[in-house]
């Protein structure tokens, strides 16, 4: 059997450039979605009389922050390279 050879027209789309870029807006998407559900939660713990119920909902409110931070650091780096890690060469004359 002869090994199985890609050309680029054949070139997976998991393996390019703009899959990394989507992959990195679905992350946006998945991270601001878990910080609303997180928020929501938090909010209705918050309500409870109990000790316990209240500190829970003090760290959801944390993991709230750190959802929304992760979302705002993946948007930076999807504004700042949005080709991914690999920079153009200039045309040489």
């Amino acid at each position: 059997m002869s090994a199985l050879k890609l050309t680029q027209e054949q070139h997976p789309f998991y393996f390019s450039v703009k899959a990394l870029v989507k992959m990195l807006r679905l992350d946006i998407i998945n991270s601001l979605v878990t910080a609303i559900f997180m928020i929501i939660i938090s909010v209705l713990a918050l309500t409870s009389e109990s000790t316990f119920t209240v500190l829970g909902g003090v760290f959801g409110l944390l993991a709230a922050v750190c959802c929304i931070a992760d979302a705002a650091l993946i948007y930076r780096k999807l504004l700042f390279n949005p080709s991914g890690p690999f920079q153009k060469s200039p045309d040489k004359i």
